[in-house]
């Protein structure tokens, strides 16, 4: 009966230290992420208040490291979801000087973070600017996307973007430089309709460059594929050394992969077969290789058969 007892209170000893342990570790979690740190942020960092008729270099890297006072619980999230945060910079006081002290700027900073993360200092604290010749020129939007279709779709015309030209402004050594400007990537799973959206335009490695607008509506059209065979007839190159030629067959089929919107669109005339008598010539073949040199566009080619032809030459 005593080694019941004694086994009886040992249990409830543990359990009671058990949930004093547990209590304690609550109060010291609930105190630890309700506490304030300092936690480094790293930041791609864009312009804004551009100075009229003045081109710019930045002489350092467009990523600082901005030091936020942010509480605990803030800080254990972006340690498991660390990303780079954009912050905007005001360039106003390059009017009458070649640098900015992000000092100056913490309150326009801290206005692009939560009230719970609040900005102390940036480093470095002072960035510089080379000025140069401003130039401007008209540039194409090149449209980028990722995406998956659902099984038998596919992009079916051309990919356009609303406008289809930007104006780009600054220093006129690196305008001279750029032909297009990207948008940022369109995405997509499992698309089976037309895609109509607007995107923010690229300004990665940019950041001394103005661009008007700085968006654009992109449409890329998307349909129901479906198989397509038709017959071509096979154009000899390269004839002109022998009298005649004469290929086995004289036809191949081609399977193409098209939108059933151009499934009747599309006839041989659309398209090119060619074999050229020069590979023989130079004896790298004993056949004829099979190449389609017109397709049209948005038409995949899945198949031609036969891929090597065979010939009589008469000398």
């Amino acid at each position: 009966m005593l080694g019941n007892k004694i086994s009886k209170n040992q249990k409830r000893k543990i359990t009671l230290f058990l949930r004093c342990l547990i209590i304690s570790f609550v109060a010291w979690a609930l105190f630890a992420i309700s506490s304030m740190y300092d936690f480094q942020q790293v930041a791609r960092i864009s312009y804004v208040n551009l100075p009229e008729e003045k081109a710019f270099h930045p002489l350092q890297s467009d990523l600082v490291r901005v030091h936020l006072k942010m509480s605990g619980w803030d800080v254990l999230v972006k340690r498991f979801t660390p990303d780079t945060a954009r912050l905007e910079l005001d360039l106003s006081g390059l009017k009458t000087k070649n640098f900015i002290a992000l000092s100056s700027q913490i309150n326009f900073i801290n206005k692009q973070f939560p009230a719970t993360k609040q900005a102390i200092s940036v480093s470095p604290d002072t960035l510089y600017f080379d000025f140069s010749k401003q130039s401007q020129k008209r540039v194409p939007v090149k449209p980028v996307y990722g995406l998956t279709f659902r099984k038998q779709y596919g992009i079916a015309g051309e990919i356009r973007t609303n406008p289809s030209y930007v104006t780009i402004t600054g220093p006129a050594e690196d305008v001279d430089e750029i032909t297009y400007i990207e948008t940022d990537s369109v995405k997509g799973n499992l698309v089976d309709s037309d895609v109509r959206t607007v995107s923010y335009l690229n300004r990665n490695n940019m950041t001394n460059i103005a661009i008007y607008p700085t968006f654009a509506e992109v449409l890329i059209p998307v349909a129901e594929m479906t198989e397509k065979v038709i017959e071509l007839p096979i154009r000899l190159r390269n004839t002109e050394s022998y009298t005649s030629v004469r290929t086995i067959p004289s036809k191949v089929k081609v399977t193409l992969l098209v939108s059933l919107l151009d499934y009747g669109k599309w006839t041989p005339r659309d398209f090119e077969a060619v074999a050229d008598m020069q590979d023989w010539a130079k004896g790298r073949a004993t056949s004829l290789p099979v190449q389609l040199t017109k397709v049209p566009p948005y038409c995949k080619v899945l198949s031609i058969e036969p891929q090597n032809i065979d010939f009589f030459v008469r000398l």
